[in-house]
């Protein structure tokens, strides 16, 4: 099977997948945001659930603080994140009433 050029710089996975749902292999688009974060959960099925850190600033306190946000992905065969993993995730169209984005690549894992 072919990888498609996703207008993307990250890396292509190596293995292959018949998945319609993969961005590499399938005929899903992204496009949007693109954002990295480390996999707490790879337990349902073909769905990893991503942790992102954020910083916030106070400006009453000239301060920073700790905030974070999850964002429930599309996990393809073809990558398959596991849980520790840092990934890189895009943005697409709807795929169940939580998931709106797609796991790319793997940065670390």
């Amino acid at each position: 099977m072919v990888v498609r050029n996703i207008g993307i710089d990250a890396i292509a996975p190596k293995n292959e997948c018949n998945d319609d749902k993969c961005a590499w292999h399938g005929t899903l688009s992204v496009r949007g945001n693109i954002l990295q974060g480390k996999v707490v959960s790879a337990k349902a099925r073909k769905t990893a659930v991503i942790k992102r850190e954020l910083l916030h600033y106070l400006r009453k306190y000239e301060r920073y603080e700790r905030r974070h946000s999850k964002i429930s992905a599309y996990n393809p065969e073809c990558i398959s994140a596991k849980e520790g993993d840092i990934v890189t995730v895009a943005e697409c169209r709807p795929l169940s009433k939580t998931k709106h984005f797609v796991v790319i690549e793997k940065v670390v894992g």
